[in-house]
């Protein structure tokens, strides 16, 4: 567990435990307190690739599943439009970086960059 998410580990620790310094510690007593852990944890939550609370992704699909039955029976449906959005697309769906990574291949193409952007070009 530490391996995967060690600060993720800590703050569950501190939030149930009440423990800050889990290095105080004997190892075999911090490997129970780690497994004992609820399925609720920041780290459980890592360990099976969860963004959310399983609990709240049940009700995100409850919610999607009456969405869909209720467009189902509406005029808009049978001309497939205004189909309504999925909350569990969003509570899962990975972040977009607001700008991708760039790369130069040498400084001077770098410094040409910076004076194009500086200019507003």
């Amino acid at each position: 567990m530490i391996a995967l998410d060690e600060d993720a580990l800590i703050c569950d620790f501190a939030e149930f435990y009440h423990i800050y310094n889990y290095y105080d510690y004997p190892v075999e007593y911090v490997a129970i307190l780690a497994n004992g852990l609820r399925d609720n944890s920041r780290i459980r939550h890592k360990e099976r690739g969860l963004k959310v609370d399983i609990s709240l992704l049940f009700l995100a699909h409850i919610c999607d599943n009456t969405a869909i039955n209720v467009y189902a029976k509406t005029k808009d449906a049978k001309a497939g439009r205004n189909k309504p959005a999925s909350f569990v697309e969003v509570l899962t769906k990975e972040k977009e970086p607001k700008e991708k990574h760039r790369e130069f291949n040498s400084g001077n193409d770098f410094d040409k960059e910076w004076e194009r952007l500086k200019n507003g070009n």
